[in-house]
């Protein structure tokens, strides 16, 4: 059991941002300078590629807290941002340039859906040692609401089956931009917690028809997308709903 170890702390306009780390995995949490203990908590995946403090993630992350007075923490993902990366992580990107160089579209979808599912085996414990960790803060506790604040592409293939396999997350915000499997459908199927989904709608490299698929096969009675035109590494999150984590995590 991993305590969390902050190692950086900044502060500006009434954040506060800390670097951290629980065990190897290191994070950032996103909190407000002043307020109650016990802030709902809202846990950020990032894209493929990218790491834990984009600056379009940062800055959502930064609204968040200002705007609801949440706390926010992100982690980087396997092989992503500060974490080492195995001899695996390395062949399977190395495949994935090979592929893109070449216009080898089914290779890349391949090698995309089996690099996905290793991280995800990786980053689902990850994250659920991290929110046991973030949860032993008092300032967070075991009582604030949880939830998955999104991030496109690699931030919604790793966050459906942890949603999926975490009860204490009780809203999602997801977005497409990754290719569609069978384990991500059967992990969209176990989710009945409210969902908002932002849908690229002209990704270059995934067919809108899975990405509605996916959204399809969401158990939750409470679901709602949104569409917006442009692929997922252009797309924002303006003019989607900005009430849905308020509405749903109360205490």
């Amino acid at each position: 059991m991993h305590a969390v170890q902050f190692t950086a702390e900044t502060s500006a306009n009434g954040v506060v941002e800390r670097d951290f780390v629980v065990g190897d995995v290191p994070g950032v949490l996103w909190s407000p300078a002043s307020g109650p203990d016990g802030a709902p908590l809202v846990l950020m995946g990032h894209g493929g590629g990218l790491h834990k403090k984009t600056p379009a993630q940062a800055a959502r992350a930064r609204d968040a807290v200002t705007r609801w007075g949440y706390t926010v923490a992100a982690i980087d993902a396997p092989g992503h941002g500060e974490r080492p990366r195995t001899a695996g992580d390395e062949q399977a990107r190395a495949e994935m340039r090979e592929a893109v160089a070449t216009g080898d579209n089914h290779r890349f979808e391949k090698v995309s859906v089996a690099y996905a599912r290793s991280l995800t085996e990786r980053a689902v414990p990850e994250w659920q040692a991290t929110l046991d960790a973030l949860q032993r803060r008092p300032e967070i506790g075991p009582e604030a609401p949880v939830g998955y604040g999104g991030g496109v592409s690699l931030g919604t293939a790793i966050g459906i089956p942890l949603t999926a396999a975490e009860p204490r997350i009780t809203a999602a915000i997801f977005g497409g931009g990754f290719f569609v499997y069978d384990d991500l459908l059967a992990a969209a199927r176990r989710i009945t917690v409210p969902v908002q989904f932002l849908l690229p709608w002209d990704d270059a490299y995934v067919d809108r028809r899975t990405t509605l698929a996916l959204f399809d096969a969401f158990a939750s009675p409470d679901k709602t997308l949104h569409a917006k035109p442009g692929d997922h590494r252009r797309i924002r999150w303006s003019g989607v709903d900005d009430g849905f984590l308020p509405r749903h995590l109360r205490r």
